[in-house]
């Protein structure tokens, strides 16, 4: 378990420290690297002297050196300085302001602050408030200047850093009380059967119809990390004011640029965290036509494919034939694909799809019973899985049916017993999108093997992508964590 430890310049300072919490002077973590104590260690620097080559300044870089998580960082502290590497902070947490504004019917003062610790504040009306501007500045203390302006309205003149001499009388009760919330999960976690070596965010949503691993699966990644020394913790959206907290980060949502996986995969490459999916990952296999041009490029086999304009599809008809599948840049599980059967269908779909992006795909029909997926993980095959066709129909999943039948079965195999080719063509495609979880879907016919998609976030079910391998799967999970977790 990591063992939280306060910084501080002198005991007044924190007059009403949590019970149990490990306090230490900056100067003996500065002089001594043993003053924190052994095991995984994470500093909350609230010393006064939060400057450039100042004693808290030196106390968090020094954390960095000493391979202990830190807040704030070195980063922070010189960035809360400048007021341009902050501004698309500063509006962020604006955004949140006039929002909470338009429902406060007393208008506040002309100029105000809302003081923030943790995350947290006094006044319950700035309560969003407060968690967006610890999410976009991650320091113990804020302060968020507001002014009202006769032309503009209320605006966010700045946000700044405050230490803890700075705290008034009153404020004291109210920052011991967040500094508490904000460390309890760590320091008073019953202790494990296994000592706690590191802590892996899993990131969920419970609402999602087709997650990419169903809770039995996350129940076995649990159990399998709690045997090798990794707490396995599921959050949510809600919980990214916590990602700090955790030491790597696995996303078990389905991934997009425009949905929150993005911002938690941004957050934890920004904190040094290791993350699959990592954003360069997300950012190249989420849009197809990136991958078509990839592929292209390097050689790899994959359905003839064309990237187009609204004025291509003349030419998609005459080098493609008929049926032609046409794809939307950012499908996912089946989503945003379609077969046009005729020149009407094709106009027909084409146009709702250039409605949403000022390019889409065309590509060969290529009809198979079942696709290969290999997954791919830190450059080496993981697993491989044949999915069927859903009955009466082109795709693995039928959207358009209810009940049972909207997918096809499955097989999984080992990879000593899948077709080599298979494998390497697999291989060669994932190796060119990164270094994390990829899963390689692919079609056999008697041409041969061709990659139809890169996944960023491949499906690992129980008793699906894990039926050969069962609990050495996640094992492999963890290890890459662990791996990549040391190496940095």
């Amino acid at each position: 378990m990591t063992q939280p430890v306060v910084l501080i310049d002198r005991p007044s300072d924190l007059p009403t420290a949590p019970e149990g919490l490990r306090v230490v002077a900056t100067s003996d973590y500065l002089t001594d690297p043993k003053s924190a104590g052994k095991g995984p260690v994470r500093i909350i620097n609230l010393s006064r002297d939060l400057v450039y080559l100042g004693r808290g300044y030196y106390a968090s870089l020094l954390a960095d050196a000493r391979g202990h998580k830190v807040l704030p960082t070195a980063a922070t502290i010189l960035a809360l300085k400048d007021r341009g590497r902050v501004w698309s902070g500063v509006r962020a947490v604006e955004r949140v302001l006039l929002r909470a504004l338009s429902r406060i019917k007393e208008a506040p003062e002309a100029s105000f602050s809302i003081d923030v610790y943790f995350g947290r504040t006094q006044d319950a009306r700035f309560a969003r408030v407060a968690r967006e501007a610890f999410d976009r500045f991650r320091a113990p203390i804020l302060r968020v200047k507001v002014t009202l302006d006769a032309t503009w309205g209320f605006y966010v003149r700045a946000v700044s850093q405050r230490t803890v001499d700075e705290l008034r009388a009153d404020e004291h009760d109210t920052f011991a009380a967040a500094l508490d919330a904000h460390t309890r999960r760590e320091w008073r976690d019953p202790s494990a059967k296994r000592p706690v070596r590191h802590t892996l965010a899993v990131l969920i949503d419970p609402k999602e119809a087709m997650p990419p691993s169903d809770p039995k699966a996350l129940d076995a990644l649990e159990r399998v990390g709690a045997r090798m020394g990794v707490s396995v913790e599921r959050i949510r959206t809600r919980d990214y004011a916590r990602l700090s907290e955790f030491d790597a980060l696995f996303i078990r949502m389905t991934t997009a640029l425009d949905n929150p996986t993005w911002r938690f995969a941004r957050k934890a490459e920004d904190e040094g965290m290791p993350v699959i999916d990592d954003p360069t990952s997300m950012l190249r296999c989420t849009n197809k036509v990136y991958l078509a041009e990839t592929l292209l490029a390097k050689g790899v086999p994959a359905p003839k494919t064309l990237i187009l304009d609204a004025k291509g599809l003349t030419k998609a008809a005459d080098e493609l034939g008929f049926p032609i599948v046409l794809k939307i840049p950012d499908g996912s599980f089946s989503r945003g694909v379609f077969k046009a059967e005729n020149p009407s269908e094709l106009k027909k779909i084409a146009k709702s799809l250039f409605a949403d992006s000022d390019l889409i795909l065309a590509q060969e029909f290529m009809p198979t019973d079942f696709d290969w997926r290999v997954g791919v993980l830190d450059g080496q095959p993981l697993f491989v899985s044949q999915y069927k066709m859903a009955p009466k129909h082109w795709q693995i999943y039928n959207h358009g049916a209810t009940g049972r039948g909207k997918s096809g079965g499955f097989a999984t195999f080992s990879v000593q017993d899948t077709p080599k080719d298979v494998i390497d063509v697999a291989m060669k495609a994932a190796n060119l999108m990164g270094s994390g979880l990829y899963g390689v879907d692919l079609k056999q016919n008697d041409r041969g093997v061709f990659v139809v998609e890169v996944n960023d976030n491949p499906n690992i079910d129980q008793g699906v992508e894990d039926k050969v391998l069962k609990d050495k799967l996640y094992e492999r999970l963890i290890d890459s964590f662990i791996t990549r977790i040391r190496a940095r």
